[in-house]
């Protein structure tokens, strides 16, 4: 018999599952539905030490006391991620498979203050637990209100007596339960459980954005892939629980079975910012002591690459005139602590020297694109960028391209909408053209086919993999029929043989798959210079 143990989100109880649990129970299923310390009907029994650990020894308390000797399924939605985990990590033998209920992959040290949807969200909490918003219980979280949905981590699907339910039952959350560290000391025994993760599409999270990651190569996110971890989606907001009961107890017996979409990671010799560029580029001198006479410059966000001409520090040689320059947009969302950052992978830094190699100023980008919600802020960093790089006297304000790729290309649509004459061209290589499913909390405004009627005559070089991910390529597909419909300029350079991240060169790889991902890395910069350079009287009106 199937034993499940189920803990819910922030605010809410054992309660919250009422209608699952009926659903579990009636096909053979042993079920407790967890109500931590605080929460639900034992919000009394809280108190100002009340904090992370308590949850979790509230768990272990649970676990040591349930008869089952196969192991239990734990499944923790949203918060209650942190206590199931922590639980997991001190009673390993007692847990057969681990669920992962619209909820993030908390680490060893990390709080799930940084769960909570919004940064005023974050820093109201945080100002109460330094004490400096005293309510008389300074100690406890009060609970979203109705017309708080983002609060609520969104309340798609909900009906109003649902979400009427919901407000009326919450409870008001002790803050040491969000601001404590997640504590795991038996990592690999974790990592080593059955685990399922389940996404609620319409909170924008989904598998297509897991194949995303794990792509990458980056070890934090190859673990996605292991065959003992699988995904299921359901087409609803964050309290599935409230809004489709059913179909949330039809996926939790299927996990319970192994069943479950599984990722697999691509053959690569290792992950992409670790991988050299596909090209061999002569080195460009490092940082010099005057910033005038060129070279490699940082600055908090940027890394510019000059070409030779700049890059002499006599004093008698001429100033030469200003290069063009690109700058080279990564993608993502990829977590706030990614390290190195993505302008210090071989691949950009790659680029940025190719460029120069070719007699323009390369400009690779740390913006700050770690969530869905962060386009915005993204595209804001890349604005600040590109003025940076266009007041340099070294550059060549009136000509500057940019180069998108893989998620980055969402932020390609405003420079469509409403492209400057200094911009004489963009490029996207493997990019993601429209929000792929799962996406949905992307602002509608970066979708680039619905701002490609502003292009004009922008040239646009466009890198086609002909092994991408059937999601993105629908991206592709879309952007290129619209293209044709508004007249656009658009350069189509296909790969055949190469996939997405092509341009991190791969020992691995077909050696004729290699030879065709240097030649379009080549032609795509041959193009973007050509616009580069092209007279104002060149570029068709």
């Amino acid at each position: 018999m199937t034993t499940f143990v189920l803990v819910s989100g922030g605010h809410t109880g054992g309660w919250v599952w009422q209608e699952v649990s009926a659903r579990l129970r009636a096909a053979g299923a042993q079920v407790y539905e967890a109500t931590l310390t605080g929460m639900g009907d034992r919000r009394h029994l809280a108190g100002p030490d009340t904090d992370l650990e308590t949850h979790i020894q509230d768990l272990v308390n649970l676990l040591d006391t349930i008869p089952a000797p196969e192991g239990v399924v734990l499944v923790g939605h949203c918060y209650g991620i942190h206590p199931v985990l922590g639980a997991a990590d001190r009673r390993p033998e007692r847990v057969a498979r681990i669920v992962h209920l619209d909820a993030g992959l908390p680490q060893d040290g990390d709080v799930a203050l940084a769960l909570a949807p919004d940064q005023a969200i974050r820093d109201r909490l945080a100002a109460r637990e330094a004490g400096e918003a005293p309510n008389g219980h300074e100690w406890l979280a009060d609970p979203p209100s109705a017309a708080e949905p983002e609060r609520w981590g969104g309340t798609a699907g909900l009906s109003e007596a649902a979400l009427d339910r919901l407000v009326r039952h919450a409870a008001p959350q002790p803050l040491g339960t969000l601001t404590q560290p997640l504590r795991l000391t038996h990592a690999d025994a974790l990592a080593a459980l059955p685990t399922t993760g389940i996404f609620c599409t319409a909170n924008g999270s989904g598998i297509a954005q897991v194949e995303l990651v794990v792509a990458t190569g980056l070890p934090r996110f190859l673990a996605l892939a292991e065959p003992w971890v699988g995904f299921f989606e359901l087409d609803t907001g964050h309290w599935p629980m409230l809004s489709v009961p059913d179909e949330l107890a039809g996926v939790l017996l299927r996990a319970a079975a192994d069943e479950g979409h599984r990722v697999t990671a691509e053959r690569r010799e290792g992950p992409t910012n670790e991988r050299p560029f596909i090209l061999d580029v002569a080195t460009v001198p490092n940082v010099t002591d005057r910033p005038s006479t060129g070279g490699v410059e940082r600055t908090e966000r940027t890394t510019t690459y000059f070409p030779e001409t700049h890059t002499s520090t006599s004093t008698s040689r001429p100033v030469p005139p200003p290069s063009p320059a690109i700058v080279f947009v990564h993608g993502g969302p990829l977590p706030a602590d990614t390290r190195p950052t993505p302008r210090d992978w071989p691949l950009f830094t790659g680029y940025g020297r190719y460029a120069a190699s070719l007699g323009a100023v390369g400009v690779t980008v740390d913006h700050r694109l770690h969530g869905l919600t962060d386009y915005a802020r993204a595209a804001e960093d890349v604005v600040a960028a590109v003025e940076r790089v266009r007041a340099d006297p070294r550059v060549d304000g009136e000509r500057v391209a940019l180069w998108f790729f893989s998620g980055g290309g969402l932020l390609l649509a405003d420079w469509l909408a409403a492209p400057p004459p200094w911009l004489r061209c963009v490029a996207a290589t493997y990019p993601v053209l429209a929000p792929i499913p799962g996406w949905s909390l992307v602002e509608p405004r970066f979708r680039p086919a619905a701002r490609i009627a502003g292009a004009g005559p922008l040239p646009i070089v466009l890198t086609r993999v002909g092994r991408e991910r059937p999601e993105i390529a629908a991206t592709v597909e879309e952007f290129l029929t619209a293209a044709e419909g508004s007249g656009a300029r658009v350069e189509v350079i296909d790969v055949p043989l190469a996939h997405h991240g092509f341009d991190a060169f791969d020992h691995a790889a077909d050696p004729e798959a290699v030879e065709q991902a240097r030649r379009a890395v080549e032609r795509a910069a041959r193009s973007v210079l050509a616009a580069l350079t092209a007279s104002p009287g060149d570029r068709p009106s």
